[in-house]
C-alpha cells in the first residue's frame, strides 16, 4: 500500500470512529485515542506487508539473475566426444547434470597433443568459465602451470588422485578395478578355451586398474589364462587391432580392453565372433551381438558435488572417486547378447559383495 493511500485510509478511519463514539455517548477525545491505537496497529501491519513484498521481489530478482547466467563448464579431452569410451563418459555425464542444473557447455575434443590441450584449457580460463575439466591424466602438468594464473576459475582433472596442492584444482578418479573384477568373473565362466585376451593402452591410471581388476576376477572364478598386452598408446587403433588378432591367434575366445583405441580391437572381435567386455562407456553399439556387458562411468555422481562446491565458494582441493557403492560405476548388460541368467545373477551378487566388502578386488 502506498504511503499516500495509507494516510487517506487512516483519516477516513479516524472520522468513522469519531462518529461512532459520538453516537454512543463517548467523547471525541476517547474516540481519537482509540483510533490512534488502531492506526499504530494498522501502520505496523502495513510495514510488515511492504517489507515482505520487498524481500520477495529481491528473491525473484536473484532467481532471475541465476536463471539468466547458467553455470559454464568446459571440457578438454584427448579423443572424440563420441568415442564410446573415455571422453564420451565425461560428455554423457555433463549432459546428465544439465538435466537438473542449467549449464553452458563447451567441448574441445581430440586433443591428443598435450600442448594443444594446454592452449584450449588456457583459452577457457581466460573466457571465465566456472569449471574447466582437463579430462586426461596426461594434462596434470598443464594445470600446474595454468591454474595458479586463474585463481577465480575452478579446474578438475582425471583420472588422478592428486590436486597438485593447488587451491583451485579438484581431482577425480575411479575404482575401475571393481567393475573390471565383475566382468572378469563373467568372462571366465563363458570362456570355452580358458584363455582371455586383454588389450591395454598405457599401463597407468584407470586403464591399469581395470585390467588388474578384470584379471583378478577371472582368476578368482575359474582356472583361466589371462593374457595382457599393453600397446603403449591410448589412440592407436591399428595397434589395438593387431593386439586383438594376436590374442585370438593365441587361442583367446574372450576379449576386453580400455581407452579410445579399443574400436580397433572390437572390430577384430566382431569379425571373429569373439565376445567383448567394455568399460568407460556402454559399448554395445560396437557389436550388438558380441558385447556382453560394459562397466560404465557415471561421472555425474561427482560432478554435481564439484559444481555445488564451486557455487558454495570451494574451487578446489578435493579428490573425488566414483565406484560401485556410490553409483558412479554401473554394470550395464547388453540385451542383445544371450547371457545365461544364472551367470548374470552371480555377477549382480558379486557387485553387492564388492559394495559391502565381502569381496576385495586385491588391487
Amino acid at each position: 500500500m502506498k504511503k499516500s493511500n495509507r494516510f487517506k485510509f487512516l483519516l477516513a478511519l479516524l472520522a468513522f470512529f469519531a462518529l461512532v463514539a459520538a453516537s454512543c455517548g463517548d467523547t471525541v477525545e476517547d474516540a481519537v485515542d482509540d483510533v490512534e491505537d488502531a492506526v499504530d496497529e494498522v501502520d505496523e501491519a502495513v510495514d510488515e506487508v511492504v517489507e515482505d513484498d520487498e524481500e520477495a521481489m529481491e528473491d525473484d530478482e536473484e532467481a532471475m539473475e541465476d536463471d539468466g547466467e547458467p553455470f559454464r563448464v568446459a571440457i578438454v579431452a584427448p579423443s572424440p566426444q563420441n568415442d564410446l569410451a573415455f571422453t564420451q563418459s565425461m560428455v554423457d555425464a555433463v549432459n546428465a547434470v544439465s538435466n537438473d542444473h542449467p549449464l553452458e557447455v563447451a567441448i574441445t575434443d581430440g586433443q591428443f597433443i598435450v600442448e594443444d590441450a594446454g592452449a584450449a584449457i588456457r583459452g577457457y580460463a581466460e573466457e571465465g568459465y566456472d569449471l574447466v575439466v582437463a579430462h586426461g591424466s596426461q594434462y596434470g602438468a598443464l594445470l600446474e602451470e595454468i591454474a595458479p594464473e586463474f585463481p577465480e576459475v575452478s579446474f578438475a582433472w582425471g583420472t588422478a588422485a592428486d590436486t597438485k596442492g593447488i587451491e583451485n584444482v579438484n581431482a577425480y578418479t575411479v575404482r575401475a578395478d571393481e567393475g573390471g573384477y565383475v566382468l572378469g568373473t563373467i568372462a571366465a565362466q563363458i570362456s570355452e578355451t580358458g584363455v582371455l585376451g586383454v588389450v591395454g593402452p598405457v599401463e597407468v591410471g584407470d586403464a591399469k586398474l581395470y585390467v588388474d581388476g578384470f584379471k583378478a576376477g577371472a582368476e578368482a572364478t575359474e582356472a583361466v589364462e589371462v593374457n595382457v598386452n599393453y600397446i603403449d598408446s591410448f589412440s592407436d587403433v591399428a595397434l589395438a587391432a593387431e593386439a586383438a588378432t594376436a590374442h585370438i591367434g593365441a587361442d583367446a575366445d574372450i576379449l576386453t580392453g580400455t581407452a579410445q583405441m579399443v574400436v580397433g580391437a572390437t572390430g577384430v572381435a566382431q569379425e571373429n565372433g569373439v565376445p567383448w567386455f567394455g568399460t568407460q562407456a556402454n559399448q554395445a553399439a560396437l557389436g550388438e551381438d558380441i558385447v556382453v556387458a560394459s562397466q560404465v562411468y557415471h561421472w555425474e555422481v561427482i560432478l554435481t558435488e564439484i559444481i555445488a562446491g564451486i557455487e558454495g565458494g570451494t574451487l578446489g582441493g578435493e579428490v573425488y572417486t566414483i565406484d560401485l557403492d556410490n553409483g558412479g560405476l554401473v554394470i550395464e548388460f547388453n540385451d542383445g547378447f544371450e547371457l545365461d541368467a544364472e551367470i548374470k545373477a552371480a555377477a549382480e551378487q558379486t557387485v553387492s559383495d564388492i559394495i559391502d566388502g565381502t569381496i576385495k578386488t586385491g588391487v
